[in-house]
């Protein structure tokens, strides 16, 4: 694959925020950095896709990029540039709209698109690269991956999740120490992300192995929910002691594919399709209620579980940030229509390396939970789900704070 000529570069945040995608833009500033003979000049886009089509653009060299700067960035939660969720059209069924991208990249001599999102970031990076391919302009366009769903196809996990996944862990430990301090039968249902994968929902019996701490029962999306059993096992659960905590993912269906919130749900859908998920820990606790009539109360952790930076896993950031630098490189060597990947090399000691892989081949396909990490009865997880998930929630990075509050960068 040719090198790329000298130019500028622009990098985009896209999708739901995480803890770690401003760590991985403050890897791109930095790469950016050490190749100052292919980046001459690096922009960052306001709101995605969307801010770069009204040419919405922040210089991003020079003016953020000092060391600290660079690590106050990596500290804030929530996506720096602000993102968007904009589905880019058929190139066939809307060519103007491609020409007018390629009329910007042209005016400001973008050479090197970095895109930070999930799967249906990865959809956009898929069509540009087509796009791009088909027409005589060289630019290298690099998906960079972040999602706390973990749902990504082709990396062994991504950035933003161990941080989510250690928010659930820690919270889940306090609840169930908060439940276990009375003696009336009672059942708490805790409703975790998680639309198609059960990978956050999974992270919250972590304390298995640390403090024995851990949910009766968990389910999720990749095995049917069966009221039935649902409530054979919560009776069984109280049988054995009376405070009994269930983790359940947004994204549980009956075998007949509803949600099982639905009644609880505007019935909305964003531009790709996906329905806007909430109730399914309302719909259970009404369920307990009803059918056993103990005492029972649902708790959503909601957007915390994508925001808590107090909670962030060093290990994420770390490599949330190595996957920003390692898409420069790789950039800057030729690489383009591709998605960062993290590849575990190693498990005791744990090791990663970054690499790529095609990004047509990761674009709107979901990674689901491994059948081996779910037990055979479908309402918990394997000690091997534990196993993998363990690595990802190591260390406490170093947070600056100023009168009591962690400090944040704003853009």
């Amino acid at each position: 694959m040719k090198k790329l000529i000298c130019g500028n570069a622009v990098v985009g945040q896209s999708g739901g925020p995480t803890c770690a995608i401003n760590a991985t833009l403050a890897g791109v500033i930095r790469g950016a950095k050490q190749h100052p003979g292919h980046i001459r000049t690096l922009y960052g886009m306001r709101n995605g896709i969307e801010g770069l089509m009204r040419e919405e653009l922040v210089t991003l060299t020079g003016k953020y990029d000092a060391e600290e700067q660079l690590a106050l960035l990596g500290q804030t939660p929530a996506a720096a540039l602000g993102s968007c969720r904009k589905k880019l059209p058929d190139p066939a069924e809307d060519p103007g709209f491609y020409e007018r991208m390629l009329g910007i990249f042209r005016k400001y001599d973008i050479r090197y698109f970095f895109y930070i999102g999930g799967n249906d970031s990865m959809d956009t990076v898929a069509k540009l690269s087509a796009y791009l391919r088909e027409h005589d302009y060289d630019m290298a366009v690099l998906g960079l991956p972040k999602t706390i769903d973990n749902d990504l196809a082709g990396t062994d996990h991504t950035p933003g999740f161990g941080s989510a996944a250690k928010y659930i862990a820690v919270t889940m430990q306090e609840i169930l120490l908060d439940c276990a301090v009375y003696r009336v039968p009672a059942v708490t249902v805790v409703e975790l992300m998680g639309r198609d994968a059960g990978w956050l929902t999974a992270a919250s019996a972590l304390g298995r192995g640390v403090t024995g701490l851990e949910p009766d029962l968990v389910y999720l999306p990749e095995r049917r929910f069966d009221p039935a059993r649902f409530l054979a096992d919560v009776r069984g659960a109280l049988a054995r002691h009376p405070n009994v905590v269930v983790a359940v993912s947004e994204g549980l269906r009956f075998a007949d594919g509803r949600y099982v919130g639905q009644g609880c749900q505007s019935g909305a859908k964003d531009v790709f399709g996906h329905s806007y998920l909430a109730g399914t820990g309302k719909v259970l606790e009404q369920t307990v209620r009803q059918e056993i009539g103990c005492k029972v109360r649902s708790v959503e952790l909601n957007l915390p579980q994508r925001c808590a930076a107090h909670l962030a896993s060093a290990a994420d950031l770390a490599e949330a940030e190595g996957v920003g630098r390692a898409g420069v490189s790789a950039a800057a060597s030729g690489v383009s229509g591709e998605m960062m990947t993290i590849l575990r090399t190693g498990s005791s000691p744990y090791r990663v390396e970054f690499g790529h892989t095609d990004v047509a081949a990761v674009a709107n396909r979901i990674r689901y939970v491994d059948d081996a990490y779910i037990n055979a009865e479908g309402n918990h997880v394997t000690d091997a789900c534990c196993a993998y998930l363990l690595p990802l929630i190591q260390g406490e990075p170093a947070v600056t704070y100023a009168n009591g509050l962690p400090e944040y960068m704003v853009l």
